[in-house]
């Protein structure tokens, strides 16, 4: 080899060995998808070949979802991938204290861990979130590079895909999942992509209804024309919460007043902006006393409602569930799997025979899913929702 090469040769190696970009390969592009109230019973009872092949050739295990068992706690628990006693996200809604008012939970401020996004970015990776409710893209938007709320679209998604369907309405997930799949085939610098449906037609039709049926097998169709646009990726799927009949509802600040225990405020964990989907109504219940000395005689009051299955104090709820204490009230009401709580006109209230909701211990089964993932994954290491993603971007350290 001559002087001249050598040298060549010499530089041209150091200058291999030195360039963290060439000795690093970029992380999997990675897709959630959190399907909206898609219980395990929706994906027994319908036609989804795409989830079916991936669920031969990947991982497929039934976990559980956090409680309550309601789209913010559960967004932002698979989003961080840890708990709600750590993320903050109690409900839907809460007493915010420092005002004294019941609030929507849907504030980015309120999240107290990083989400998948932040994570991702701390490895050089760009993310895009997209939802079908546009309290998702409030609530979890930290560290995302793109951000798109189907609900609430800018001028230039509709200018591309149209317009967005109403929030109340299955079509709007198609819109959304359609431009997930042109991000996924024009945006190859986003390596992360979570998407949130709307489970309004879960509310709406059970898992055997015609249009339950038509609305997944349509969806299914989509999972797969997004995987042919990104064989490179990672699919990961899973649910927030699944969803079942609901005969009776108790308001339980009017049943605690007519019974001789009045209370502070009685909130349901389920209420949101979205009052057609449940009517606000749901399976947990946070009670705040007027006096720490009335919460015995108001436990024993709420107790003996029929459709009442537990009520436990803040620090109970808080290690049963994994609850941040100071956002949840002086007592948890469970309701049993026919009975939600919420506001009423009166006292009780019997529900029409087709009201479907969530938010108690009986929705928290759902399935998860993962495809075409690039590392080895235990089984083992999947036991709820909030696992989906916690592999995804981690250090040693982390």
């Amino acid at each position: 080899m001559s002087q001249m090469n050598r040298r060549q040769f010499l530089a041209t190696s150091a200058a291999l060995l030195s360039a963290p970009a060439l000795a690093k390969r970029a992380p999997q592009r990675a897709i959630v998808i959190m399907c909206d109230g898609f219980g395990l019973d929706y994906l027994e009872h319908s036609e989804m070949p795409v989830l079916a092949q991936w669920r031969r050739s990947g991982l497929f295990r039934p976990v559980q979802g956090a409680m309550p068992s309601v789209t913010n706690t559960n967004n932002a628990s698979i989003c961080c991938g840890v708990w709600p006693d750590r993320h903050g996200i109690t409900g839907n809604s809460y007493l915010d204290e420092r005002s004294g008012r019941e609030e929507y939970m849907e504030s980015a401020g309120l999240l107290l861990a990083p989400t998948l996004f932040q994570r991702a970015s701390r490895q050089g990776v760009k993310s895009a979130l997209l939802s079908s409710k546009k309290k998702t893209a409030q609530l979890l938007p930290a560290g995302a590079d793109l951000v798109l709320a189907a609900e609430a679209p800018s001028p230039e998604s509709v200018q591309r895909f149209g317009p967005a369907p109403d929030i109340y309405s299955r079509e709007i997930n198609y819109w959304l999942l359609t431009a997930a799949i042109d991000i996924l085939k024009t945006r190859r610098d986003i390596g992360c992509l979570y998407v949130h449906t709307t489970d309004y037609p879960m509310h709406t039709w059970p898992p055997a209804a015609t249009e339950s049926r038509e609305h997944l097998a349509r969806l299914d169709q989509l999972f797969g024309e997004a995987a042919a646009a990104a064989p490179d990726a990672a699919f990961l799927l899973t649910a927030d919460h699944g969803l079942n009949f609901k005969s009776r509802c108790w308001d339980l600040a009017k049943a605690c007043a007519r019974r001789g225990a009045p209370v502070r405020i009685a909130i349901s964990a389920e209420r949101d902006r979205y009052p057609r989907h449940h009517r606000g109504h749901g399976g947990v219940s946070w009670l705040y006393c007027k006096d720490r000395r009335d919460i015995d005689r108001v436990a024993r009051t709420v107790s003996g409602l029929p459709g009442v299955e537990a009520v436990m104090t803040r620090s109970e709820a808080s290690r049963r569930f994994h609850l941040l204490p100071s956002r949840i009230g002086d007592l948890v009401v469970l309701a049993d799997k026919q009975t939600v709580f919420g506001d009423l006109d009166t006292d009780s209230e019997a529900l029409p025979s087709e009201y479907r909701s969530h938010g108690s211990i009986y929705e928290r089964d759902v399935p998860l899913i993962v495809h075409n993932a690039g590392t080895k994954l235990s089984p083992n290491a999947f036991r709820f929702n909030r696992d989906l993603a916690r592999w995804l971007y981690r250090t040693q350290s982390s």
